[in-house]
């Protein structure tokens, strides 16, 4: 049950992202990310010089949430730009549509925001179409998504 509205939630994103640490991209992307208790999560990009272990604000938010509890979700926020004013949609990355899908169901809302009043909204469906989670063997969980036998 959301107790927060749409412009609030996107003000936590903007607010997250200033936390971002982005010493090589200089790009900042903040996030926040409502469980269905209405619990908020926020998280920015953490970068690193090996650039495979940087973490994305999606990421980051949802890692936090987990590890709280929480496995299920009803929308986030996502912000980012270059250092400075937000001045162009942030979309999630692969990756991070990878890993929401793990969590979230199809009609997940990812919310695409430039300010708290302007902002796009999409599912996550829209975001990444076509996939659906692995089906196991539960007597063989080898078995199924990977193709083993």
């Amino acid at each position: 049950m959301s107790t927060i509205t749409t412009e609030e939630l996107i003000t936590k994103a903007i607010e997250a992202r200033k936390l971002a640490y982005t010493p090589y991209s200089h790009f900042q992307v903040g996030a926040a990310l409502e469980a269905t208790d209405g619990t908020v999560y926020t998280g920015c990009n953490i970068e690193n010089m090996g650039f495979a272990p940087t973490i994305c604000a999606e990421r980051t938010a949802c890692a936090k949430a987990v590890s709280e509890g929480h496995r299920e979700f009803t929308r986030i926020v996502v912000v980012g730009s270059a250092e400075g004013p937000i001045t162009a949609y942030c979309s999630p990355c692969g990756m991070c549509r990878e890993f929401l899908c793990e969590f979230c169901e199809r009609d997940f809302q990812i919310i695409l925001a430039v300010s708290p009043t302007e902002y796009k909204t999409y599912t996550l469906d829209e975001l990444y179409p076509l996939t659906e989670k692995p089906v196991f063997d539960t007597d063989d969980p080898f078995k199924g998504a990977f193709g083993g036998k």
